[in-house]
């Protein structure tokens, strides 16, 4: 732009000028040969600037956040207790009484050249520990709407399965999320997305992985693949006001001696038994989530609803009390779990939302050699009601109150209570949908 600016200046210059005024013009023109040059020079800087980063010393430059997160919690049971009829999942709650340092995140990313880019999250445990929760490297030029990831990451399955911890609308997990994947469906392996090239949102995605999260068990001994799945979303506008996403999805892998502790059983045998599990697990599963801000403006009010159901069928060999009877023989059950929500920004920075969790843990077909040891019905119904008061200052913090009924217990009606802090520092990528 200043090269074209200084050739116009120099063309503006009178073609009839008299020679007293050669001087002036040769002055010109030579202010307007070092304007050029002074454009030429930052216009190379510019292209050395955009070049790829090369390797070396002070060449990559990963976006780095550090996520905190703490909770106080008030319960009138035990949290460790599992839901009735899921003893041989791991329902894994994740919080405890009192006062808690949360699980902390630490994230890098950054693109690694035209072709890929990458990102770690890096799990810090209060009590010391740390975990790989996602490495990856994902393509960013295969084109044709295509997208390959590869490494460790959260299941595409589902809508909140592959949402952060410190993005969820609710302190903890919906109960079938706790149940059916031990809060977070994680893997190692290929995924790969395609975007449709429609007006309308239209994702269809598969999966393949060892199979290491729950359901499945990591089988060191295992060439192959321990799990896949499939899904797909669809979504579009509804005006400038709303919009919406609903998805399927299917996931399947196989067990290999998953031992379960403490199970109940017909003998009421004090503090359980251990169970081990061998067999096919498949789970198919629904999500649905509308959003509505008038306008489309969220800074001030606006509302989200979702929902999921899932249903998983375990079919295989079961072995009753491992460490004693140790009875095997054939087990199969079909166990589903749901739960729909709603938030509501009343006002710019607060929130206020609503959950409701169930549960339902079918009727099992057991063997006939274990008949006599294995509950195959529970019939209980397991269920939470759950309250969500939170402020948000700015999108780096936010404060959460929230109190719920579980039932999803037996006999055991817990009232519980959260208050909750999430600090995020550095980096701050968008979320999804």
């Amino acid at each position: 732009m200043f090269k074209h600016n200084a050739i116009f200046l120099a063309l503006l210059v009178p073609v009839t000028a008299s020679a007293t005024d050669d001087i002036d013009l040769r002055n010109l023109r030579e202010q307007v040969q070092q304007l050029e040059q002074r454009v030429q020079r930052t216009e190379s800087n510019a292209a050395v600037a955009n070049r790829p980063a090369a390797a070396g010393a002070n060449a990559f430059n990963p976006a780095i956040s550090l996520v905190l997160q703490g909770t106080y919690g008030k319960f009138d049971q035990d949290p460790a207790i599992p839901s009735t009829g899921f003893a041989m999942s791991p329902n894994n709650n994740g919080y405890s009484r009192s006062f808690s340092l949360n699980e902390s995140e630490l994230g890098l990313s950054a693109n690694i050249d035209p072709q890929f880019s990458g990102v770690a999250t890096i799990s810090l445990a209060p009590e010391g520990s740390s975990s790989v929760e996602n490495a990856y490297v994902q393509t960013t030029s295969l084109g044709n709407g295509l997208n390959l990831k590869m490494g460790r990451f959260f299941s595409g399955l589902g809508y909140l399965n592959d949402v952060h911890a410190h993005a969820w609308d609710f302190v903890d997990q919906p109960l079938v999320y706790r149940t059916f994947w031990d809060k977070q469906l994680g893997e190692d392996g290929l995924q790969l997305k395609w975007l449709a090239p429609a007006d309308i949102f239209i994702e269809l995605g598969a999966e393949l992985g060892r199979g290491r999260g729950y359901p499945g068990t990591d089988r060191q001994d295992n060439n192959g693949a321990g799990a896949e799945a499939l899904f797909a979303h669809l979504g579009d506008d509804i005006g400038a006001s709303s919009s919406w996403r609903a998805g399927v999805s299917m996931h399947q892998t196989k067990r290999v001696n998953a031992v379960s502790n403490n199970v109940p059983d017909l003998h009421a045998t004090a503090g359980g038994v251990s169970n081990s599990f061998s067999g096919d697990s498949k789970t198919t599963g629904l999500d649905f989530i509308w959003k509505y801000a008038p306008n489309g403006n969220t800074t001030v009010t606006s509302f989200k609803l979702q929902g999921e159901y899932f249903q998983r069928t375990e079919n295989g060999l079961l072995t009753y009390d491992t460490a004693g009877a140790a009875i095997t023989d054939s087990y199969s059950v079909s166990q589903s779990g749901w739960y729909a929500q709603g938030v509501y920004q009343f006002m710019p920075h607060w929130r206020a939302g609503l959950r409701y969790d169930q549960l339902n843990s079918g009727n099992a077909e057991v063997g006939t050699t274990n008949a006599a040891n294995v509950i195959s019905n529970y019939t209980y119904t397991p269920t939470r009601y759950t309250l969500m008061f939170d402020y948000s200052p700015s999108e780096f913090s936010r404060l959460r109150l929230q109190l719920a009924q579980d039932k999803s217990r037996a006999g055991l009606s817990d009232n519980q209570l959260f208050v909750q802090y999430i600090m995020s520092l550095g980096a701050h990528g968008a979320h999804q949908f």
